[in-house]
């Protein structure tokens, strides 16, 4: 007893000198912080059935802490409108973000987004390095195509690989760095690199910020091309270890013409396997980067005593080809490009170390977050609270997921919509006119065989067909883009 009194003593004391109430006490030791962990066109190399070459210790371990959605799809395959969704918790029908420039406050000026909301909550919220778009690597140490109302501290590191840019090897000059299956094993530290020094002002903000409540966005800006990272990732994935993903022959006969990217006019950019084997080492190295880089943040929340008491969110912007199809990169509606890796863990919940095959949507981190954390969903969302999910990873769940892609086309622009749910995934490019795609997940996980002209398969297109049109649109969007930077 006389213990409890004389911590409430000493409660009310700190807090005649702070200023604040014993409420506000109250509520500060119950408040849980964010930590919102962006990597740009990680693939879905977390999987089980990856490659074994990759190494990712960190991400393993977050996965042990949490829950491992291994079907999370993205709302568009492309940085800047993935980006604008996961924020906003908008479709890309509200948010008109199809491009590579556009803002999402051209359409909706209004909107609060997730690290805003926070604001609205006397959260101390920051960003450093890349949430929102950025022209990678001439962005890098910029604001990019930052969004002011969301944060109240922002912080751009610029590291030697953008100094270096001359040295970075590049198989297909006509194509620029950012673009091209580019690479550079770097000399020098970790802590050199962009990707290194955002890992250690996200240290330094985790010490500013441990006192109170926070949002802390970190943003890195790998594995996204050109593949940089110090030598010694490089030397973990030799050469001689690397192995090509194995394509079918005929895998792209009964693939419509609209459904392979514009930047990818032919396979494998036309590229010799020596060339496919060295840039696919650097995006492995990259990968291994990274999430050392993760590891560095996670590990200071662990020193700090602050893991009991925050919400860890790790997400990638879409996901990356890695030579399926003859396809490498991004922009497809195919599998690996939508799906990418979210990974959840939080103290409130009571799943950890279990993956989830059920089907989400990347819009629904912002209202899984609040949920978690504020104990509010706001109603104009469009995504759902995965929350049911982090408590029981096998809760009964028959939502869709959504994915679009808009082409420059030959002139004349093509959207290209996605549905996936349970084991199929529909695919239609201009309302079906430019082709149509079906898929079984159960029989067919590697979407080799289109099953839109089967029989058997006619009222499962029907019905997915209905749902997609009944969700999202499927017309080319009147909004203005820019076709040259779709």
């Amino acid at each position: 007893m006389k213990a409890a009194l004389s911590q409430l003593s000493l409660t009310v004391l700190l807090l005649l000198f702070t200023g604040g109430t014993y409420s506000d006490a109250q509520d500060e030791a119950k408040a849980l912080n964010v930590l919102f962990i962006a990597v740009d066109d990680l693939g879905n190399v977390l999987d089980e059935d990856r490659p074994a070459i990759i190494k990712t210790p960190h991400l393993d371990k977050l996965k042990q802490r949490g829950t491992f959605f291994q079907r999370a799809y993205c709302q568009i395959p492309l940085c800047n409108p993935s980006r604008a969704s996961v924020m906003t918790g908008k479709r890309p029908d509200a948010t008109t973000v199809w491009d590579l420039d556009r803002h999402f406050r051209d359409q909706i000026p209004e909107a609060v987004t997730l690290s805003q909301k926070f604001r609205q909550h006397d959260y101390q919220v920051a960003r450093v390095g890349k949430i929102y778009h950025y022209n990678v690597p001439k962005g890098i140490g910029t604001d990019g195509l930052d969004d002011k109302p969301s944060w109240d501290q922002v912080i751009n590191p610029k590291g030697r690989d953008v100094a270096e840019e001359a040295l970075i090897t590049n198989p297909t000059p006509w194509k620029p760095v950012s673009a091209a299956m580019s690479w550079l094993a770097a000399e020098g530290t970790d802590e050199e690199q962009t990707d290194g020094m955002i890992a250690t002002e996200a240290v330094g903000l985790l010490n500013q910020f441990q006192h109170k409540p926070f949002f802390l966005a970190v943003g890195f800006f790998r594995p996204h091309t050109p593949y940089v990272a110090p030598k010694k990732y490089f030397d973990m994935h030799p050469l001689i270890e690397i192995e090509l993903h194995q394509v079918p022959d005929g895998d792209r006969d009964d693939i419509p013409a609209a459904a392979i990217p514009h930047n990818i006019p032919k396979p494998d950019y036309d590229l010799d396997q020596k060339i496919l084997k060295q840039s696919l080492q650097a995006y492995y190295a990259s990968v291994s980067f990274v999430d050392a880089q993760v590891g560095r943040v996670v590990q200071e929340l662990d020193r700090l005593k602050l893991t009991d008491n925050t919400v860890i969110v790790f997400w990638s912007d879409h996901g990356y080809h890695l030579g399926e199809h003859h396809l490498w990169q991004k922009r497809t509606l195919y599998d690996e490009s939508a799906r990418a890796p979210i990974i959840i863990a939080a103290p409130n919940t009571t799943s950890k170390g279990v993956t989830c095959n059920r089907v989400v949507e990347f819009i629904d981190m912002y209202p899984t977050v609040t949920d978690l954390v504020l104990g509010t969903i706001p109603d104009e969302l469009d995504g759902r609270s995965l929350k049911p999910l982090l408590n029981n990873p096998k809760e009964k769940w028959r939502h869709p997921a959504f994915t679009q892609i808009l082409r420059p086309g030959d002139g004349k622009p093509v959207m290209g919509a996605a549905v996936t749910i349970g084991r199929y995934r529909y695919i239609e490019w201009n309302g079906g006119k430019e082709g149509r795609e079906l898929f079984d997940h159960r029989t067919d996980p590697e979407e080799h065989q289109n099953l839109i002209d089967s029989r058997e398969h006619q009222s499962v297109i029907s019905r997915l067909q209905k749902l997609l049109r009944k969700h999202i649109s499927t017309d080319v969007p009147q909004t203005p883009f820019n076709p040259k930077r779709l």
